[in-house]
């Protein structure tokens, strides 16, 4: 269905309304079981699945910050609780003496896996199932606004 270019102002206005508060609603669903199940807060939780992707599940940590979008002194404070609780360590570079890397612990190794799976079977639950078929159709929208704006 292409969207008519006409639509009345109120109406994209709500639509948008719509699309945000079914994220964040979803998001809080999600994030809250994440929380209850592993103590993992969102930016713990993203650094984790972002590491959990990576090569040797490594990343140099100025790049992890970047991506995960937190300012240099938020991701620190992200990083000490997450060397605190054992699932990540700092490693330094040999090539380059100015690089660190946040680097999975074996017990963050297994964290990961287990709240990635976790949020695999929420997700499933709170947007597959409601959703259908269209869960996909809206994947790919959302990949376009980021493509297109992002």
């Amino acid at each position: 269905m292409t969207p008519d270019p006409q639509t009345d102002d109120d109406e994209i206005v709500t639509w948008w309304g719509l699309v945000i508060e079914g994220y964040l609603a979803t998001q809080n669903t999600l994030m809250g079981e994440l929380a209850e199940r592993f103590g993992l807060a969102p930016a713990s939780f993203d650094i984790l699945m972002r590491l959990v992707r990576s090569p040797e599940h490594r990343m140099p940590m100025t790049r992890l910050a970047t991506e995960a979008a937190l300012s240099s002194g938020g991701f620190t404070k992200v990083a000490d609780r997450l060397v605190a609780a054992d699932l990540i360590c700092r490693v330094p570079s040999p090539e380059d003496r100015r690089v660190t890397f946040a680097a999975l612990t074996e017990h963050g190794l297994e964290v990961a896996l287990k709240a990635r799976a976790a949020c695999a079977e929420i997700l499933r639950r709170i947007v597959l199932t409601p959703l259908g078929p269209d869960a996909a159709g809206l994947a790919e929208a959302m990949r376009t606004l980021r493509s297109v704006n992002g």
